[in-house]
Parts: C-alpha cells; structure tokens; sequence
C-alpha cells in the first residue's frame, strides 16, 4: 500500500507495536489474521494520510526555499514482488495507477488483488458490507481500466 520499502517496514514496526500492546483486547470476533489485517490497514492509511499533509506543506515551503522542491518529489520506485511482469515499467505504471484511486477502493483493490484475500474477509478488515467490498472493487476495476487504457493509447501504439 506504501509502494517504499522504508515506509513500510516503519509502518510494519508500528503494527507490531500495536498487535503487542492491544492482544489482551482481542475480541475473537473475527480471525486472527483478520484483526492484525484491519491494525496494518489502518496503519498505513493513517501514514500515507501524514505523508499527503507534509506534501501539502511542502508546496508552501517551496516558495520561500529551494528545499521544499527536493520533499515534492514523490518517485515511486517499488515494485510488489508478487508481481511478474516483463516489463518494470509496466509495473511502475501499474502502481502509480493504483496510488490515485480513491482510498477505499484502492484499499479493497490491493487486499483483493495483491494479497489474495476473499470479499467476506476484507469486508471485515474494512468494516463494511460485502456488497459495499463489490462495489469498491468494480468502481476500483473501471477506474484503473480508465486510466491505464489512456496510458496505453498514448504509449503502446
């Protein structure tokens, strides 16, 4: 979800940290994995949510520094390694569709499509109905369709 490394292994300390403190507060509503899936969710929304506000105030500081330039920089170099494609560019491309869907849907893509998990599961991890996961998938699925035929059309002709 982060698409860095570093961020992510931060990110992963944090969920530990958090898995640790708050066992005693496990409910066995649901499984396990699905709780640890929910903190690790929530976790990344909540950094990626801190990135996008120092960004913000990135575009402020690049008017009185030059400094500010170099923290807008935003290059997504990760590629999932679940991933086999022929092409790094095509995953990069792929990637960087993914970042600019809504966060829900991106959400619900990424646990369906990278990490293999069922509707009813992430319907859990997100808390909401399994028709809400259907549709946060089909809006993710259009959206994506969108943006990377337009990225064909222009590239691959």
């Amino acid at each position: 979800m982060l698409q860095n490394i570093e961020d992510a292994e931060d990110v992963t300390q944090d969920v530990f940290m958090m898995i640790h403190l708050n066992i005693g507060e496990f409910k066995e509503a649901s499984s396990l994995s699905t709780w640890i899936y929910r903190i690790s969710v929530n976790k990344c929304l909540e950094f990626i949510r801190k990135r996008n506000t120092k960004k913000r105030f990135g575009i402020f500081k690049s008017i009185f520094t030059s400094e500010g330039e170099k923290s807008l920089e935003n290059h997504s170099d990760f590629v999932h390694p679940g991933i086999q494609l022929e092409n790094q560019e095509r995953a990069k491309v792929l990637f960087k569709a993914i970042e600019l869907l809504p966060e829900q849907q991106k959400t619900a893509y990424i646990l369906n499509k990278i990490e293999q998990i069922s509707y009813n599961e992430i319907a859990s991890i997100m808390d909401v109905s399994l028709s809400s996961v259907e549709s946060l998938l089909f809006r993710a699925k259009q959206n994506l369709k969108k943006q990377l035929t337009s990225y064909y059309d222009e590239n691959e002709r």
